[in-house]
């Protein structure tokens, strides 16, 4: 499909919801594995006893970043299976518009995106770029966890 079709095809889909996720538990041992990547290790993520105690909510919960470092996992941006167009040679992370985290992610949570089309693009000849608003939902909770535009540059 040539690049002028597929924006075409794209900007006729704006604001329709074009993926759901299946849940992810995010448990303490996601949480304590990104902290010790991250050295982010604030006991408000790590200390559950403590935690549990002191916390407003009651319990550990997740990073900010772990919760926004998800989205191309739930999304399928990383399933090279299924790309998301046909003919994707590469798809690559161009960044963040904006992003808000309203409600916190208690380890033991499960989370998933709704993603929906926002803008489309034509780099080049080869290169597009899109934009979706990705809800990342917690399960149970009428608040969602994340709140983010993401910027992807799809190549061909």
């Amino acid at each position: 499909m040539a690049i002028n079709e597929l924006v075409e095809e794209i900007n006729i889909k704006l604001g329709e919801e074009i993926h759901l996720s299946e849940w992810q538990l995010v448990d303490q041992a996601m949480i304590d594995g990104f902290a010790d990547v991250t050295k982010d290790h604030q006991w408000i993520h790590v200390n559950a006893d403590r935690a549990s105690q002191e916390s407003p909510f009651g319990s550990t919960v997740a990073h900010g970043f772990l919760t926004l470092s998800l989205i191309p996992y739930l999304t399928g941006n990383v399933n090279a299976t299924s790309p998301p167009y046909p003919g994707l040679k590469l798809s690559v992370n161009y960044g963040m518009n904006r992003v808000r985290f309203p409600n916190p992610v208690v380890a033991g949570s499960e989370v998933r995106t709704r993603s929906k089309l926002a803008g489309v693009d034509k780099i080049n000849e080869e290169c597009i770029q899109v934009v979706k608003e990705v809800t990342i939902e917690i399960n149970g909770q009428d608040k969602p966890a994340c709140v983010a535009e993401t910027v992807s540059r799809y190549y061909f």
